[in-house]
């Protein structure tokens, strides 16, 4: 193995980047000698400036050089033990946030799998973010970074992150949507599409997004009902209103949902009619071939006594019967189905 390779995407202490916002100047590429660096001398540092680490959960060395650069909270800790994907959390410890929140990975599919969690650590001067799969989210919020746009606090780019999370959550409502339409058109059209799993698909992948990511929300306002001294004024107006932000989202998830479940009932309903329909023409083609398969089954006998065996027009009035009685048989079904 390469030692590229190795290291999963981040440096040799699992560090994937690493960016240090101060006042008045833009975000600054730090790697992780330079974090350990402003992190030792960070008492002496502009008291708004504030450092953002991501680091790879995958790379076995993160979490030595956390433990050996950081004093942080022991929830954190075992927030990185839990691998399990379970509910949201979000908690106040000391002066700290300390969260697991859900995320779309990076190169999502419409796959109930496609979810992984983010661990944060929030304090004053530090916002710590561990995952052990690439999120989309988180990327994008790194792009922003990477564009030049700046920071006040770290509570600002926490509400930033909530606000891409938000837009990716929309961005895969938006597509479900499309695909539901595709397939609301055909159903629409009288052809039964054969896209029917991919509805169910859908479905319970927006179920396990929502799930996973609506208690997001709530658990924020809880927070913010008692907020650490440090997130007030600007802060805080900015963590609300992308908490609201966030629930419109989720919102509309559900009501997508709800949208497919009723386009399935309705697939579900045409399915029965049309499976009853060919049900229906089935027994009535048995019921008009009764006759005939009766009557051939006793003539075929072997017997003596057969009517008609010396009749010259026996056959012709055998075949007459048999019109005149299927004939009847037809009147009496074709006009139940009518009624």
């Amino acid at each position: 193995m390469r030692p590229e390779e190795a290291t999963y995407g981040s440096d040799k202490h699992g560090l994937v980047w690493g960016y240090l916002f101060a006042p008045g100047q833009p975000p600054a590429h730090v790697d992780s000698d330079a974090a350990a660096e402003w992190l030792a001398a960070s008492p002496r540092s502009p008291q708004n400036s504030f450092l953002w680490l991501h680091f790879a959960l995958s790379n076995a060395a993160s979490e030595r050089w956390l433990r050996s650069h950081l004093t942080l909270p022991d929830t954190f800790y075992e927030f990185l033990g839990s691998n399990s994907i379970g509910s949201t959390r979000l908690e106040q410890d000391g002066d700290a946030l300390v969260a697991v929140v859900h995320d779309a990975v990076f190169d999502f599919t419409f796959d109930p799998a496609a979810v992984s969690t983010v661990c944060l650590c929030i304090e004053p001067r530090l916002f710590l973010s561990a995952r052990l799969r690439p999120l989309r989210s988180i990327d994008r919020l790194r792009g922003a970074v990477k564009a030049g746009q700046g920071f006040r606090s770290s509570a600002e780019l926490l509400a930033h992150l909530l606000r891409e999370q938000a837009g990716v959550l929309v961005d895969i409502a938006r597509e479900s949507s499309s695909r539901v339409d595709l397939i609301e058109d055909k159903l629409l059209e009288d052809r039964i599409p054969l896209g029917r799993r991919e509805l169910a698909a859908l479905r319970r992948t927006l179920v396990r997004l929502q799930r996973l990511l609506a208690p997001e929300p709530a658990a924020l306002f809880r927070l913010l009902s008692r907020p650490p001294g440090w997130i007030a004024g600007d802060n805080f107006e900015d963590l609300r209103q992308a908490a609201e932000e966030f629930s419109t989202a989720v919102s509309d998830t559900a009501a997508l949902v709800e949208r497919i479940k009723i386009l399935q009932e309705e697939l579900a309903a045409t399915i029965n009619e049309q499976t009853n329909r060919t049900l229906f023409t089935l027994t009535i083609v048995t019921v008009l071939a009764l006759p005939i398969n009766l009557v051939a089954s006793l003539l075929g006998m072997n017997v003596g006594g057969i009517p008609f065996g010396e009749n010259s027009h026996g056959f012709f009035l055998i075949v007459a019967a048999l019109v005149g009685l299927t004939a009847v048989l037809a009147y009496l079904t074709l006009g139940r189905r009518r009624d």
